[in-house]
C-alpha cells in the first residue's frame, strides 16, 4: 500500500513540474499607471510564486503606457490610475469592456514631508510666497488632471495665479510625485492620499476639506485587446479581487470601497468620471 501511495506522489509530482513547464512558456505583460506601483508589484510576485507565469509591468503615467500599449500593439492587461484613462482606451479600443473591474478608490489630498516643516495645513497655504509646489503632468498623469480640477473649482483667480507662480515642476508619474517631495525637491504635492504611505517615514498626509474635494478617483482594470493569453489575464484580474490581492492593498492605505473612502473624506463625493484640463495647464508649460 506504501509502495502504490509512492507511485502516485511520483507521478502526480512530474506532472506538477509539467504543468508548471508549460505555464512558465507563457507570461503577462501589464501596462500600468503608476498610482498602484507598490502594491501591483506585490501582487505580480504574489502571483508570480503561485502560478509560475511570469508577469512583467511597465508603469508610467496612465496616458504615456496607453500609448505605449497602443503604438506597440502589446500588453495583456490594461491598468490605469484612474477612470478618465480607461473610458480614453475604451473609446480607443484598446481593451475589452466587459472585462473591466474596479479594483480600489483613491482620494486626492497634500502630501508634505514628516513632521511638515512648513506649516502646510491647507489648500490655501500652498499659496503662501516662496513655497516650491509641485503637481503630475495633466496631459498625461491623472492624478494631475484632479489636481488642476481642485484649483480651478476652489481658487479664485488671483489665488490661481498664486498657485501658480509657486508650481515649479510638472512630474512624469505617480511615482516621480511621491520623490519631489520624497528627496526634498518640492514642499508639498497635491497628489493621492495613499503616496505619504509608499514612503512613511518621510512623507504625511495633510487632508483637503470636504468640500474642496470633487470627486473620489478609482483604478480600473481590464483586458487588452491585444492579448494573446485571455484566460491567464482574466486570472490575474481575479487574483487581483482575492481577499489576498486586496489585502495587499490594503496595507498601502488603498480604500476598497466606496463608503471607505467617503468615511476618510467625512463626506458623500462623485466616484470616477472625467474632467477636461484647460488649455493654459497643457502642453508642458509651467506658468
Amino acid at each position: 500500500m506504501q509502495k502504490r501511495f509512492g507511485f502516485w506522489l511520483l507521478v502526480l509530482g512530474f506532472w506538477g513540474m509539467v504543468g508548471q513547464g508549460a505555464f512558465a512558456e507563457k507570461s503577462l505583460l501589464i501596462f500600468a499607471g503608476a498610482a498602484s506601483r507598490p502594491p501591483t508589484e506585490e501582487v505580480a510576485q504574489a502571483f508570480e510564486s503561485k502560478t509560475g507565469i511570469k508577469v512583467d509591468l511597465v508603469f508610467g503615467g496612465s496616458g504615456y503606457v496607453l500609448s505605449q500599449m497602443l503604438l506597440s500593439r502589446r500588453g495583456d492587461l490594461y491598468f490605469p490610475g484612474s477612470s478618465d484613462y480607461m473610458e480614453l482606451a475604451k473609446r480607443k479600443g484598446a481593451v475589452l469592456p466587459e472585462t473591466e473591474r474596479i479594483v480600489a478608490y483613491l482620494v486626492p489630498a497634500i502630501i508634505v514631508r514628516k513632521g511638515n516643516p512648513k506649516g502646510i495645513h491647507s489648500l490655501k497655504d500652498l499659496l503662501r510666497p516662496g513655497l516650491r509646489i509641485a503637481i503630475a503632468n495633466p496631459e498625461g498623469v491623472c492624478v494631475g488632471a484632479y489636481a488642476v480640477e481642485i484649483v480651478e473649482k476652489n481658487l479664485s483667480p488671483a489665488e490661481k495665479a498664486a498657485f501658480r507662480r509657486n508650481l515649479v515642476n510638472y512630474t512624469g508619474s505617480c511615482a516621480k510625485t511621491v520623490a519631489a517631495v520624497s528627496l526634498g525637491a518640492v514642499d508639498a504635492v497635491l497628489g493621492w492620499r495613499v503616496f505619504a504611505y509608499w514612503d512613511p517615514k518621510r512623507l504625511e498626509v495633510i487632508p483637503l476639506k470636504p468640500e474642496e474635494i470633487i470627486r473620489v478617483g478609482y483604478l480600473p482594470i481590464a483586458v487588452s485587446r491585444f492579448t494573446r493569453h485571455r484566460p491567464l489575464a482574466e486570472a490575474f484580474i481575479k487574483f487581483l479581487l482575492s481577499s489576498e490581492g486586496k489585502a495587499i492593498f490594503r496595507r498601502y492605505h488603498y480604500f476598497m470601497s466606496e463608503e471607505e473612502a467617503f468615511a476618510w473624506i467625512g463626506a458623500r463625493k462623485p466616484v470616477g468620471g472625467a474632467y477636461k484640463v484647460p488649455e493654459e495647464w497643457l502642453g508642458g508649460g509651467l506658468p
